[in-house]
């Protein structure tokens, strides 16, 4: 079965690309955002982190770092990336602290609405609070393009 067919028979079954076609739109997934998830993506840049990540995932390098443990521990080692957290973490304690660390760091973060649409694109099963996502010549263009949009978004207040 080549690609074509493949693409086929998954828009025959209903299935899109993108993960706001199968369960709720990115407008209703807003509304369990958390209070202090600033800076948040807009629906283009969440498509283009989503995108990114897959893209990092699918690689056979440790690109891309799960959870809130794991992702700590490499800031603190001095990796740097991209971090992607989602707003509909709860409790928010549980990532609460790290937009600090990444700016100590001077890494570049942002905020998703869903954890589970953020596990999915990092292919997994279970939803995921939190990636890193590693620079690799493989997808630089579109590193280097969500980037500079994180960083133009507005940052919170201190």
């Amino acid at each position: 079965m080549g690609k074509k067919e493949k693409k086929e028979k998954r828009k025959s079954e209903g299935a899109g690309d993108g993960e706001e076609q199968t369960g709720p739109s990115y407008d209703e997934l807003l509304k369990f955002v958390s209070v202090i998830s600033n800076p948040l993506a807009s629906r283009k840049l969440t498509k283009k982190l989503y995108k990114l990540t897959k893209k990092a995932q699918t690689s056979s390098k440790h690109l891309l770092r799960k959870g809130v443990k794991d992702v700590q521990k490499q800031i603190r080692k001095g990796e740097k990336g991209i971090v992607v957290m989602a707003g509909d973490t709860n409790p928010i304690d549980v990532i609460s602290h790290m937009p600090v660390v990444c700016e100590e760091a001077s890494i570049s973060y942002c905020f998703t609405p869903s954890r589970e649409a953020l596990g999915a694109a990092s292919g997994s099963k279970r939803p995921t609070c939190m990636l890193l996502i590693k620079p690799n010549a493989e997808y630089q263009d579109l590193f280097d393009e969500v980037n500079e949009e994180m960083k133009s978004l507005p940052m919170p207040v201190s």
